[in-house]
């Protein structure tokens, strides 16, 4: 913007340079031909005088030496009388720089003329300005009288006229020039303004501004600029907003998500996905899809979404890791304004999740008709047989209703444990929260599983750190976690084993540790032993009248009273379960 003020000011400096040396010439050339012909009418009515003079007094022969010097000195120029031929008769010789033969030369070449009476004639670095009138005497001429005198005051005065000028006209030259710089200022300034703005404007920055000074066409310029800055940095606000929108919708979406355009090159991936796949964003970006993705049916699935454009979904069971994830992939192209295509769209939703809990309840679906069909089974046959003509049989009879009773008892556990788990888990579940002593409920624990520890010789033992151990919680469940626990131990530990219960209290929390040396269980099998109907040992399970279910209600239990149970055992050596629980319940978490 600098180089249109300077070009601006450049060529109101040479036009009004140009104006003013016009101006100048002009005034200089009016002066000097005013005063030129000033001069020469000094000069006629000078000449006109000597010459009436002259013819009064009777002709050039009745005048003197005296008369023409008096002349001379009066009109401050040299007088010369001639004869026709233009012979000098009388001069005062009033210029002494002017040779009297060089003189008396000039003086024939002029009078020659008849075209024109004054001559101007450089003489040695002098003008000098001749004018000769002839000289009538009884109707005839007698000679001529010749006035000379030097241009020097002209020129003096010519040069004080250029030196005026020149001043003057510097001296406005300046003024209009501070007066233009000023004009400039005034209307270049806006524009500057302006067009910084334009420029910051067209980079991206929309916070740029320009001054509102005037009511011009400058002003309205500046408040126009202004109006659309205003309109596009509240564009690109909204912009940003949908695009932060976008963006956080994007990329904190719980499902994976690829964007690919028409050409194959990958343009968006999110958290999720990189997520899923343990991928980076620089692997994926600006890629093309079949050089990064590995998975064959995924590339196949992207084919047939590039040739069919049409909506795909499918599941796709896919390694990722070590392991291998469940996704539902929900595949859509994407068309353009016009029906032009911009590319497609895949959406991964993990459904691992969903498949291990339809895998659970396909198992517990199974495992539940089983252990049902087990003593059902068992009663139907011996009923069948009794009613088949056993009942005459005492001894077979007897037998035969002891064992429907049993298949009976197990089949009310197992109907019962199932309610109770179910109870359990329900969302409103809810624990008589009461302050007692925990000691009493292990001593209750180890009262009540004594005598099935005395069948197999097992050492039932508990011991403490402190006499009393008081807690906030349900009693009552609290005795049923203890007794699955402790029942379990003694059931997968060999005669003569041993079952230590071990109460530790720290500041905030109480901690029992059942510990047995069974038969222990495989380190695989510890993450599932709290699945429903998971046995360590089927046929040991089932013979002791277990359901499959004393644990997972442990766990549900455990949680249910904010603790936690923790299970570390050695095949061949025995178990140990530990179950923290806070002294205090907290009821907000």
């Amino acid at each position: 913007m600098r180089k249109f003020r300077t070009r601006l000011l450049f060529a109101l400096i040479t036009l009004i340079f140009a104006v003013l040396i016009g101006l100048g010439l002009l005034l200089g050339q009016l002066y000097k031909s005013y005063y030129l012909k000033s001069f020469d009418e000094r000069l006629i009515k000078e000449s006109e005088m000597i010459a009436s003079y002259v013819e009064e007094e009777g002709g050039i022969q009745s005048l003197n030496n005296e008369s023409i010097k008096r002349f001379s000195s009066i009109l401050d120029a040299r007088v010369t009388i001639t004869n026709v031929a233009g012979v000098i008769i009388y001069d005062n010789n009033q210029i002494m720089e002017i040779v009297n033969d060089k003189h008396q030369e000039t003086i024939k070449e002029l009078i020659k003329r008849d075209s024109t009476n004054h001559q101007l004639v450089g003489e040695k670095g002098h003008d000098l300005h001749y004018y000769w009138r002839p000289i009538e005497y009884l109707d005839h001429s007698e000679g001529f009288v010749v006035l000379s005198t030097r241009m020097t005051e002209i020129n003096k005065a010519y040069k004080q006229i250029w030196w005026i000028l020149t001043i003057s006209l510097g001296f406005a030259f300046f003024v209009i020039l501070l007066l233009g710089i000023k004009i400039a200022d005034r209307y270049t300034k806006p524009i500057e303004s302006a067009t910084k703005a334009a420029y910051e404007l067209a980079k991206g920055n929309y916070r740029a501004r320009t001054y509102e000074d005037q009511m011009d066409e400058t002003g309205m310029l500046s408040a126009s600029i202004n109006v659309l800055a205003r309109n596009l940095q509240e564009m690109k606000k909204m912009q940003e907003m949908q695009q932060d929108r976008l963006s956080a919708l994007i990329e904190n979406m719980g499902s994976g998500l690829i964007l690919i355009d028409r050409k194959g090159y990958i343009h968006i991936i999110n958290r999720s996905f990189k997520e899923f796949f343990q991928v980076s964003a620089s692997e994926y970006i600006n890629k093309l899809y079949y050089d990064v993705i590995d998975n064959k049916e995924i590339i196949r699935l992207v084919e047939e979404l590039f040739m069919t454009e049409q909506k795909i979904k499918k599941q796709l069971n896919i390694p990722v890791g070590d392991g291998r994830k469940h996704f539902e992939i929900y595949g859509v192209p994407i068309i353009g304004t016009n029906d032009v295509w911009r590319g497609i769209l895949l959406v991964f939703h993990d459904i691992t999740d969903l498949k291990k809990l339809e895998q659970m309840r396909k198992d517990f679906v199974a495992n539940v008709s089983h252990e049902l069909k087990t003593p059902i089974t068992s009663i139907k046959g011996f009923s069948e047989t009794l009613l088949d003509g056993a009942m005459e049989d005492k001894q077979a009879l007897e037998a035969f209703l002891h064992i429907i009773l049993q298949e009976s008892d197990r089949l009310q556990i197992l109907i019962h444990d199932l309610l109770e788990l179910s109870k359990i888990e329900q969302i409103g579940f809810h624990l008589n929260i009461q302050e007692h002593d925990l000691t009493t409920t292990m001593q209750e624990v180890v009262a009540i599983l004594s005598n099935k520890a005395a069948e197999k010789n097992i050492e039932l033992t508990l011991e403490m750190t402190s006499d009393t151990n008081v807690i906030e919680g349900d009693a009552d469940r609290l005795k049923q976690i203890f007794l699955n626990l402790v029942s379990n131990a003694i059931t997968y530990t060999p005669n003569e084993g041993k079952v230590l219960l071990l109460m530790n209290e720290s500041q905030s929390t109480i901690t029992v540790e059942v510990i047995d040396t069974g038969i222990g269980i495989e380190k695989e099998e510890i993450s599932r032993i709290f699945e429903r109907f998971y046995r360590v040992d089927k046929a040991r399970s089932r013979n002791s009248g277990g359901t499959g279910l004393g644990l997972a209600i442990v766990k549900h239990l455990v949680e249910a009273h904010k603790g936690k149970v923790i299970v570390a055992s050695e095949q061949g050596k025995g178990t140990k379960f530990v179950v923290e629980l806070n002294k205090k319940f907290n009821r907000k978490r």
